[in-house]
């Protein structure tokens, strides 16, 4: 090999180390005026001074990473250089992988064109983006994973929250109907079986999806249950349950309930409301009535209070229970399900002995096809005896 070529070869491996320590004025330089780099992609710069600036830019991925020069050949004014850079990616993060702390290996091999001892051209090609790509599909498989084991812990959890059977009651319908998200979101609703006949009966819904929602749901389940049997008041019941609450659950979460005492002999439902939707009670004469009753929802502030209200169940009447998920459910257009409407199918067939049933098909028939569920569905229907012992 002439002596030429080998100062060919020890110019480029400045070159090389001057660029890994963003040493720019030494890359000046040794670069020719009129460098070309043939190796950035199809629309970005070429020239002498976009080289200079995307070293300027480059940020580093490691903080231990080491350059070491595995083989150069040199052949009239080309030589080709085989590097790799050894380092863990715990820095800068790249093509949207957070750092990993993995050690990673990047080889490379890059051409220079040497003219009148200045670097005139350059190409070059490695598997610094390959490695980068596998490092993001990982991540992103690990992601998946950690996703479907939160979901799957959170599902478990609802669904060891709700009631495994519904009440008996003489002459007395209760029908509730469940159909959670894939993300699995804070719905449940309850039965409590309470001295005298009465029965408890309870929908709510906690702030967020997955694991948190469904622990917060959990939570505020379990403490209504508690306190449901050393109380015959609905209002004291949720007064009682929220102080603990506001005081445990994690910031900006919160749990809507509606909790309602039924004495099925005469009737009678005794109520409060905690920031829940309006469940609706279907009179006779085709009208619809809201149970109404003022109070915040769960875990928001301690030392609240809830207002406490009485209704007539009659021969024949029914109650709706039910969470958000459905009247905020959206048409391809971008158009609420809403109260109105849900108002209005309940006045016209509250008489559907399956409500639940009749009002989920209006539903599907409102979203179309295509709809994808964004929140979970709780609906409970409470229906009184055709005709009062």
């Amino acid at each position: 090999m002439t002596s030429e070529e080998e100062k060919n070869k020890a110019l480029v491996r400045r070159f090389v180390e001057a660029q890994w320590e963003k040493n720019l004025a030494a890359l000046e330089e040794m670069m020719a005026p009129d460098f070309v780099d043939h190796s950035v992609l199809p629309g970005l710069g070429t020239t002498r001074e976009d080289y200079l600036q995307d070293v300027a830019e480059d940020q580093a991925a490691s903080s231990d990473a080491q350059l070491s020069f595995e083989d150069q050949m040199a052949e009239d004014d080309k030589v080709m250089t085989r590097l790799a850079i050894h380092g863990t990616y715990d820095q800068e993060m790249f093509t949207g992988v957070p750092p990993t702390g993995v050690k990673l290996k990047f080889t490379g091999i890059i051409i220079n064109r040497v003219v009148g001892g200045k670097i005139a051209e350059e190409w070059s090609e490695g598997t610094y983006a390959y490695e980068l790509a596998q490092q993001r599909l990982d991540h992103e498989l690990r992601e998946r994973e950690r996703i479907e084991q939160e979901l799957l812990v959170a599902r478990r959890i609802q669904q060891a929250s709700l009631p495994k059977e519904v009440p008996t009651l003489e002459d007395w319908q209760v029908s509730p109907y469940y159909q959670p998200t894939r993300e699995v979101g804070g719905d449940f609703y309850d039965f409590f079986e309470l001295p005298n006949g009465r029965l408890g009966i309870v929908v709510g819904d906690a702030t967020g999806k997955g694991v948190p929602a469904a622990l917060v749901m959990a939570s505020a389940r379990s403490m209504l249950r508690a306190v449901a049997q050393a109380s015959n008041s609905p209002g004291d019941a949720l007064r009682r349950v929220n102080d603990p609450l506001a005081t445990d659950i994690p910031p900006n979460m919160f749990v809507t309930c509606f909790y309602a005492i039924l004495e099925p002999q005469s009737g009678s439902l005794s109520y409060a409301n905690a920031g829940h939707d309006l469940p609706y009670v279907r009179r006779g004469g085709s009208s619809c009535e809201e149970l109404r009753a003022r109070g915040m929802p769960l875990g928001l502030m301690p030392a609240m209070s809830y207002e406490e209200k009485e209704t007539m169940l009659d021969a024949g009447e029914a109650a709706l229970f039910y969470s958000d998920g459905l009247v905020e459910a959206h048409d391809p257009k971008g158009e609420m399900f809403g109260f109105p409407r849900l108002r209005t199918l309940i006045a016209e067939h509250a008489e559907e002995r399956a409500l639940g049933e009749f009002l989920m098909e209006e539903l599907y028939s409102f979203v179309g096809e295509s709809w994808e569920q964004e929140d979970d569905i709780t609906l409970l229907t409470l229906r009184s005896p055709a005709a009062r012992r």
